[in-house]
């Protein structure tokens, strides 16, 4: 699963026009753990959760909440930008499938239509974000610009 998201990332980068760079590191999926590895500020890491907002009277929908490292997720926040009666973590199985990676490697990027791509703007006013590659062992270095560019998220305070 991961590794044909790896593929899809790669591509997506190396056909772009931004600058990136490619972190080789030991296998982690924890944020605060994976920053150390990768020798940079908590804050500059973008931590990738899939959330499930329920609605009262239709379908629920799912988001990609891309937020600081350091920071937590605002259920409630996301839970009034979507306009549901609840927002919780979405559970696992579906998460990865959704995101077409295991849990601790999930990318800031949705290629499901499905799935929507909220960005907190604390992570602009960072010189560099880095996430994982859709692998544990590969990570991502690039300016939030560059990720604003290609992921196109929706930009909001999401974050606690």
């Amino acid at each position: 699963m991961s590794n044909s998201m790896y593929r899809r990332l790669m591509t997506v980068l190396a056909d772009s026009s931004v600058d990136y760079r490619v972190i080789n590191h030991a296998a982690e999926g924890h944020t605060e753990r994976a920053s150390k590895l990768r020798g940079h500020a908590l804050g500059s890491a973008a931590k990738c959760m899939i959330v499930s907002v329920r609605a009262k009277d239709a379908a629920g929908r799912y988001v990609l909440a891309v937020i600081p490292g350091d920071r937590k997720v605002d259920y409630r926040k996301i839970k009034r930008l979507y306009g549901g009666t609840d927002a919780v973590m979405a559970d696992r199985a579906e998460a990865e499938r959704l995101a077409a990676c295991e849990s601790g490697c999930i990318i800031p990027f949705s290629f499901e239509e499905h799935l929507s791509v909220v960005l907190d703007p604390m992570l602009l006013g960072q010189d560099q974000v880095y996430f994982n590659a859709a692998r544990l062992d590969r990570s991502i270095g690039m300016s939030p610009s560059a990720l604003v560019a290609l992921a196109k998220p929706r930009i909001e305070p999401i974050s606690k």
